[in-house]
């Protein structure tokens, strides 16, 4: 478990970084090439040899800036995956925090400041499953367990320039584009039998060689072309969102994240949330249901990232008077309980 700081993170972590090392961080967290010798590419990108493009990426993850290397996976397209929170009691919050943390499919654990004061993501291969956990988790922490899926993804992506003095994220970037995504509880992939293996293996990432996707055909006892083709149609289908090195945000200095939840009016739902997906600052925007039945009356949820509450909120309200002039409740990340990649174990190989 670890602390979250207002932007006390960002003072050293760029000493001894030059233009390549900058144009590798902010250039290739998305977009890495597909095909058998990638880093060739990229060196030819930077002009660079093959062998110090492969080294630099290697020392930017030993040093933190990278969380590591590879595909960075679509949960609520892949599975069945849910956002939830529970209200621990500050006498018991570690207590609660270790038993819903002790499962695999609990890929995300926050604190954050407000009477739901811990939230976390769940990702199984089914509904059935992913509703198991939580009532299990409910059963053994005697915390009731507020279930929030995601019902429309407006805009989701948590890639943006880093090696720069932005207070918040994107601030120095234009309007995003918004493709908004309607997302079943009920729906998961129909993935061959080369889809699924190739996933379990690819979950935590690439192998930081030459050959990366020759080392997981291998891995997986494939052709490596079969391979490639594999990872090009994930991608495309919306399995995969992006490919490339995946930034340590609390590293680089935006460790002041709030998620600002809003009561918006059902029928301008859409239509407000398509305008502030597009925001660049908005990192993310999406739609869950709301709970009256828990005191939860919020529809919208949005996300600023910066390496400055101050600056954050700035934004914040920024939303709410050009925005979404409507009650909402921001909720600042306090501490990190857990983070890791989604698993997928019980999608490919069957687990319950």
């Amino acid at each position: 478990m670890s602390s979250l700081g207002a932007g006390g993170s960002d003072e050293d972590w760029r000493a001894g970084l030059d233009e390549v090392d900058a144009a590798l961080v902010d250039g290739y967290q998305s977009g890495f090439p597909v095909v058998e010798e990638p880093f060739r590419v990229v060196a030819a990108d930077l002009g660079i040899e093959e062998a110090e493009a492969l080294e630099r990426v290697r020392a930017l993850r030993e040093r933190g800036v990278f969380r590591r290397f590879g595909a960075v996976l679509n949960p609520p397209v892949i599975g069945s995956s849910t956002l939830a929170a529970v209200r621990a009691p500050e006498d018991r919050f570690e207590e609660v925090a270790e038993v819903i943390n002790g499962y695999r499919q609990v890929n995300h654990n926050y604190r954050r400041s407000h009477e739901w004061n811990m939230w976390f993501v769940v990702t199984a291969g089914s509904r059935g499953t992913r509703d198991r956990i939580l009532d299990d988790i409910e059963a053994r922490t005697g915390c009731e367990v507020l279930v929030l899926p995601m019902l429309t993804d407006f805009y989701i992506d948590l890639e943006f320039p880093v090696v720069n003095g932005d207070r918040f994220a994107r601030e120095s970037l234009q309007e995003t584009e918004v493709d908004a995504t309607r997302i079943s509880e009920e729906a998961t992939a129909d993935f061959s039998d080369l889809e699924r293996r190739l996933l379990l293996e690819i979950q935590d990432g690439f192998p930081l060689t030459r050959t990366p996707y020759r080392d997981v055909a291998d891995a997986i006892d494939a052709p490596v072309d079969d391979v490639l083709a594999a990872v090009e149609r994930l991608r495309d289908n919306g399995c995969i969102k992006r490919i490339g090195c995946v930034v340590n945000h609390l590293v680089t200095g935006f460790d002041a994240n709030c998620m600002v939840v809003w009561d918006v009016p059902d029928e301008e739902l859409d239509a407000r949330g398509e305008a502030v997906g597009a925001l660049p600052y908005v990192t993310l925007c999406y739609h869950r249901p709301r709970r009256p039945e828990q005191d939860w009356p919020y529809n919208l949820f949005t996300m600023v990232h910066g390496r400055e509450a101050a600056a954050v909120d700035e934004k914040v309200d920024e939303l709410a008077a050009e925005h979404l002039p409507f009650e909402h409740e921001r909720l600042f990340s306090t501490e990190t309980l857990k983070q890791t990649g989604a698993r997928y174990d019980d999608i490919v190989g069957g687990e319950e």
